[in-house]
């Protein structure tokens, strides 16, 4: 195999090569002596002086050549040649990870930063979760949005642009005001039962505690310690932020809804971890530490693609006779 920048050509018949020069060994065979002709053709003269009559000693050398290229490029076909291109990585199962993201109202507060700006709080959750959702090739990741209900936004699947994009246009209110924390397990544990228990986690990211739906999140939590699904838990939102107010400014705690208990207890129960998160820059290091959590354990597969070629010698060959045909018979 030939390797250049971007690929290598092959040749899977290598063999074919030793059927080169066989040309021009026959050639350097002794004539025989002529023999008598068995049988009359009427036009046989026409036939023998067709090749003949618009050669002089120089044509015949071309004729040689162009013959020696047909030939060559035969050879070339025969060879089998391929165009292998670079390594590509191919899909392997890892695990399945469900990201569970909250939509309700109270993820509009602006009480974090991105880049030095106040932005909401699903705005700095989208800006965290897009490398997370890069850095996990391997797994099937999936996408949970929810409010007053659970939506599965995208099943599980190795396509991490799509998922992303579902991520990226999502937006606040779109599933309720409320938080059905329960129901998102829910949904997390019916879609990943059947798979096996080693391989299967959640990660749900909130703000506030349980405040519709129809499973309570230690009804949701016992399922899912039943059926092997790991959960680990996100609270997010800053402890203290400043408002104005007819008083001046004072400082409030946005976060007072959060249900820091109930999402340790879920994380306790299926051997998963509880994080908190107070910034942009924590948050960041949660998903860091759940990538170190939940490595993506798989032996790398790829397979480098082929593309064959032979057909390109052989068409080249096959229009030089054409045109050496046409060319003898305009002569006579």
């Amino acid at each position: 195999m030939f390797f250049f920048e971007n690929g290598g050509l092959e040749f899977i018949w290598l063999w074919v090569l030793w059927f080169w020069p066989l040309p021009f060994f026959l050639r350097l065979l002794p004539a025989g002596e002529r023999s008598v002709q068995a049988l009359r053709v009427p036009f046989f003269h026409r036939i023998t002086v067709l090749p003949q009559s618009g050669f002089s000693e120089g044509k015949n050398i071309k004729s040689l050549v162009l013959a020696g290229l047909v030939w060559s490029l035969i050879i070339f076909a025969a060879l089998r040649p391929q165009w292998v291109g670079d390594p590509v990585e191919l899909p392997v199962s890892g695990r399945s990870v469900m990201l569970a993201v909250d939509l309700s109202g109270s993820m509009k507060e602006t009480d974090l930063e991105l880049q030095g700006e106040a932005v909401t709080r699903l705005a700095v959750v989208k800006s965290v979760l897009r490398p997370f959702i890069e850095r996990r090739k391997g797994d099937r990741l999936g996408l949970i949005l929810f409010g007053d209900q659970a939506y599965l936004q995208t099943p599980l699947t190795f396509d991490r642009q799509t998922l992303g994009q579902m991520l990226e246009e999502s937006e606040l209110g779109l599933a309720g005001q409320r938080t059905a924390i329960g129901n998102a397990i829910g949904l997390a544990v019916k879609r990943m039962k059947e798979l096996p228990d080693n391989e299967k986690v959640l990660v749900l990211l909130t703000d506030g505690q349980n405040t519709a739906g129809e499973v309570s999140p230690e009804d949701a939590g016992r399922l899912a310690k039943e059926t092997g699904l790991r959960i680990h838990t996100v609270g997010v939102g800053a402890d203290e932020a400043w408002v104005r107010s007819f008083f001046g400014k004072q400082k409030i705690n946005p976060s007072a809804d959060l249900d820091e208990a109930m999402l340790q207890s879920l994380a306790s129960q299926t051997g998963g971890s509880y994080f908190r998160a107070r910034s942009t820059e924590e948050l960041e290091k949660i998903y860091a530490i759940i990538d170190k959590i939940e490595p993506v354990e798989r032996e790398k597969e790829v397979y480098r693609p082929r593309q064959a070629l032979f057909v390109w010698p052989l068409s080249f060959a096959f229009l030089i006779l054409l045109i050496w045909v046409v060319v003898l018979m305009l002569r006579n």
